[in-house]
């Protein structure tokens, strides 16, 4: 075989020392000066919020979450991170009156907005009607999603008393109580211990309405 013919084994061992030449071609270029760096230098946020009544002053990362914000700077720990991806509402808070999955929204959003927690629904002295009843009917297992659930249900009556219509209201002009409403109404909180019947009827029995 002659020493010009090119073999596999030949190809391969000059890459390799292709390889071992030019160990941090691409390293060096990711580290140009002119290339912005993806994290060091980020400048932080003045964010305020009134959080249960309380006015809180917060500098944060552009990028914090609502949820983060609240579970990491404000450490209101009630509200629970599940999927963190909007699909489980475990992080279910109040935002000027609205309920929203806080782990899709960024802080900085929110500035000069009222957010309520599920420590600012009720306390164990004081317990909110909703909580009353999850109490009475059982209306959780685990415990992990009842504070989305809660917060959830209080909105969600709200918004059933302003005449806003949901995907299965029959009449746009008058929304009317049902189990269908609030089975649809309250779709975006998960129970992963299946605790749905119980919860309808707390909240049935909240809202003064007892059994279907």
């Amino acid at each position: 075989m002659s020493s010009g013919h090119l073999t596999r084994r030949g190809l391969l061992r000059g890459s390799g020392a292709v390889a071992v030449a030019f160990p941090a071609m691409g390293t060096a270029h990711g580290a140009s000066p002119n290339m912005p760096r993806s994290s060091e230098g980020a400048g932080m946020n003045a964010v305020e919020l009134t959080v249960n009544g309380r006015e809180v002053h917060l500098q944060l990362d552009p990028r914090t979450s609502l949820l983060d914000a609240l579970r990491e700077h404000l450490h209101l720990t009630g509200t629970k991170k599940g999927c963190d991806h909007g699909q489980c509402g475990a992080c279910t808070v109040i935002v000027e009156g609205r309920r929203i999955n806080s782990c899709l929204t960024l802080a900085v959003m929110h500035d000069g907005d009222h957010v309520t927690t599920i420590e600012g629904i009720g306390t164990p002295e004081k317990l909110h009607p909703i909580q009353q009843a999850f109490i009475t009917h059982d209306g959780y297992q685990c415990g992990y999603c009842t504070p989305g659930q809660i917060c959830s249900a209080v909105a969600m009556l709200d918004e059933i008393a302003a005449g806003v219509p949901s995907h299965v209201t029959q009449d746009l002009d008058e929304v009317e109580f049902s189990d269908a409403e609030l089975r649809e109404r309250m779709s975006g909180n998960i129970c992963r211990c299946a605790a749905y019947p119980n919860i309808i009827a707390a909240i049935r029995d909240a809202a003064g309405k007892g059994k279907a």
